[in-house]
This record gives structure tokens, C-alpha cells and sequence, in this order.
């Protein structure tokens, strides 16, 4: 699928398409040469021609919130009966890609610094009035793999179209939630209000949606599952137990269990309860937590079952199995892992330590 446009193809006199990068669930996205400031945008258009108006509402939105953390609207083009929104192009890759693919979870110090810049963004959103409705990794850019030197949230260009189709999805009642492609993808991270009065949901229904994602890329697991099943448990909103490894480290359980807490408070039934946007950002810049450069590497040696040495783009990195982050087995000759490095007594030490999948 490559949607309704061509390279080559000129929108507004002044966009030129250059390929097509890919599609969600209301949009298929460009990205296209902007002639006259002479750089690469990403161009968005509608799949649905019944939402051109929701389209521009979002645009204009969208206009209004200027951050490091969030991609920035740059234009909105209307050509006859279609519509066309200019975005920042980030060339990197969406969360689930760029940090979930080798990996079902992430360490704690990497977990701090995503929900740190996801906050910030947030709260820029939030103080321009703005409310996302539809958090969720693929609605989130990296840029720099697991050093992450850039992070922004995508998709604030087209809430009120998230919102629409949402709200319809959740009147509708299951069978429509499990259809709708939004929904289905939105579904894990939604807070309750969203599902039972999804006309009436403010800021806060975001702030349960990064609480969600928090809680994912923390444990490897959905906090409420997946799918229908995930509704009855979101709606009765218990506290998601975490998988026993993430707080049995003494090494990491401190920062773990801080960042657990926040999740836990960001998922409270009631909206009123939930911290706000700025809360989080204050909270977050309170953690300690490593922003080393990541490497990745293969275990190739281990000592009495204790340490070892990671071998990495021709040098040697010791490590420790208590720095390693993650559920049993222990690491074993040949692991792919990622790691930061810092100076110690004869060789690099290695901390934190996460098994990745092979290459």
C-alpha cells in the first residue's frame, strides 16, 4: 500500500512528494521536499475524506505547541476537496520500534529518561490546551536507538480526528472497540473515562495513557492486557501486579520501584487524582538515573557463574551478573546485550546490563 500519492507528485505548489513512509489508522504519511524553506517534511493526509474537517481543527490545535518533545506542525494545505498537514519529519524509528523490537522490556534508567521526555512533551501540550487521546508507542519518535538523542510524540496533528473516532468506537461498545484500528491500538494504554464517557475525557486521560506505556516498557507487559479482555480490567482499574524481577535487584529496585509508583498513580480511577503533566516533569527530574551512551555487544566470557567480560567493537567490558537487569537465566556466553560503559580498574564496567534478542 502506498495511498493516494506519488513521487513527484507537488501539493500547494510547494511540497513536493518524495516517497511514501507509511499509514495509521486515519492517515497515510509522506515525506515530501519543502521547496521554498528547502527541507525534508513529513506530509500527512487523510485517508477518510469525511474527516477533512477534523483534520483542519487538529492542525490548528496542534499549531500552537512549540517543544523539543513534540513533533512540530508546520503548515495545513487544502487543495479542492483534500487535505494535506506538514509535520517535522523525524528520521528515526516509533518507540515500539526502536526500543521494543530486540526487547519486550527496558531497564529502569532507560524507562526514566523516556517517561521524563514524555512528560515534558505532555506538559507543553497540556499547557497549550491541548489533549493528545491517543498515547501510545507508535505515536512516539526516537531518534539515536537506545542513546535516544531525540524523542518526540507524533500525532498531536490529528486528535480531534483521534477523538472522533475514539468516542464512536467507544459508544458503539465492544465488537466496535475491536474493529476500529485507532481503538485496537489505543485500546492498552486508554484510561476508563475514555471507554465509559469518552466525550467528557480531559488532560488527565493522557496522564493514565503514559502511566500505561510507563508500566509496558518497564515490565515487558500491558498493564491491563490486550484486546476485550483488556476493558472489564481497565474499567475496574486494580493495580497491575509487576512481573517479580523488576524489584528483585537491589541494584535497580529503588529507581524501579519509584517509577512503578508513578505509574500506579497516573493509572488511579479517578481522573481528579491522577498528577498533572507538570507533576510528572518535577517528579522525574528528582530521579536518579543514568543518560550514558548505550553500546550493545556479546557476552564472551563468565566466571563462576558471577562476572564476565563483554566484548564490543574491539574492546573488552567488564560486567557483573548483580548489574544485569532482567528475569533468570543468567547471562551465558554468546548473549547479545546492551549496556552503558564507564572507567573502572584495568577495564570498562559495564552498568546497566539488558539481554537483547540476536541480530
Amino acid at each position: 500500500m502506498t495511498g493516494p500519492l506519488s513521487a513527484g507528485d507537488v501539493i500547494g505548489d510547494r511540497y513536493e512528494i518524495k516517497q511514501y513512509i507509511d499509514e495509521g489508522g486515519m492517515q497515510f504519511v509522506y515525506a515530501a521536499i519543502d521547496k521554498l524553506a528547502n527541507r525534508v517534511v513529513a506530509l500527512k493526509t487523510p485517508k477518510n475524506n469525511s474527516a477533512t474537517k477534523r483534520f483542519r481543527r487538529s492542525a490548528v490545535l496542534a499549531a500552537k505547541v512549540n517543544h523539543p518533545n513534540v513533533a512540530k506542525t508546520l503548515d495545513y494545505v487544502r487543495e479542492g476537496d483534500k487535505r494535506y498537514l506538514i509535520e517535522e519529519l523525524i528520521v528515526g524509528a516509533d518507540l515500539s520500534k526502536a526500543l521494543l523490537k530486540k526487547t519486550s522490556f527496558l531497564d529502569p534508567s532507560l524507562v526514566a529518561k523516556v517517561f521524563h521526555y514524555m512528560a515534558k512533551g505532555l506538559a507543553a501540550a497540556h499547557h497549550a490546551g491541548v489533549i493528545h487521546r491517543d498515547l501510545k508507542p507508535t505515536n512516539v519518535m526516537m531518534v539515536g536507538g537506545y542513546s535516544i538523542s531525540e524523542l518526540k510524540i507524533t500525532d498531536f496533528g490529528i486528535a480531534k480526528m483521534a477523538e472522533d473516532e475514539l468516542v464512536e468506537a467507544a459508544e458503539g461498545g465492544e465488537q466496535t472497540l475491536s474493529t476500529s484500528q485507532t481503538a485496537v491500538g489505543a485500546l492498552p494504554y486508554m484510561a476508563p473515562e475514555a471507554i465509559d464517557t469518552p466525550k467528557l475525557v480531559t488532560r488527565a486521560a493522557d496522564i493514565w495513557s503514559l502511566g500505561a506505556m510507563i508500566f509496558h516498557l518497564l515490565t515487558g507487559q500491558q498493564p491491563f492486557g490486550t484486546g476485550l479482555r483488556a476493558v472489564h480490567k481497565i474499567m475496574e482499574a486494580k493495580r497491575p501486579e509487576p512481573p517479580p524481577f523488576v524489584l528483585r535487584n537491589p541494584q535497580f529496585s529503588p529507581l524501579a520501584g519509584e517509577l512503578l509508583e508513578m505509574a500506579y498513580a497516573c493509572m488511579q480511577k479517578d481522573p481528579v487524582a491522577r498528577p498533572t503533566a507538570d507533576d510528572l516533569v518535577a517528579h522525574c527530574g528528582a530521579l536518579c538515573y543514568t543518560v550514558t551512551q548505550r553500546a550493545e555487544g556479546v557476552v564472551s566470557r563468565v566466571e563462576y557463574d558471577a562476572w564476565g567480560f563483554i566484548t564490543s567493537e574491539g574492546r573488552h567490558v567488564f560486567f557483573h551478573m548483580d548489574s544485569v537487569f532482567g528475569p533468570p537465566p543468567k547471562l551465558a556466553v554468546g548473549d547479545q546485550v546492551l549496556f552503558s560503559a564507564y572507567a573502572g580498574g584495568g577495564a570498562p564496567r559495564a552498568y546497566p546490563v539488558l539481554r537483547i534478542a540476536a541480530q
